[in-house]
């Protein structure tokens, strides 16, 4: 998979020093990973989410934070939308926004 967003995950990494190695084994996996289906992931990370609308919400270093993502799984595209504590998330209608590159 190509994942886009890295740069924002890597800032957000150096505010929240916690996640910074769960972060980069996610990124490395993703690239190395060929989802073609929302099973595929859910088989890779069985705690993640699947929203309609090709979303799917990581759940970051056990459940302290929370990652948005939108798949492409035809051209093989991770976007990476939002990541963020879990209150932050809780805050968020995911289903409904349409504001998601912004981070708490």
């Amino acid at each position: 998979m190509r994942v886009l967003g890295t740069k924002l995950l890597f800032e957000f990494a150096t505010e929240h020093p916690a996640v910074r190695s769960w972060i980069r084994n996610w990124v490395a996996d993703a690239q190395n990973a060929q989802w073609a289906t929302p099973q595929d992931i859910k088989r890779r990370y069985p705690t993640a989410s699947l929203l309609s609308g090709n979303k799917v919400i990581f759940n970051v270093k056990g459940n302290d934070y929370r990652m948005v993502t939108t798949v492409a799984y035809q051209s093989q595209i991770v976007v990476v939308k939002w990541i963020g504590t879990h209150s932050a998330y809780s805050r968020i209608n995911w289903e409904l926004s349409h504001n998601e590159t912004r981070r708490d």
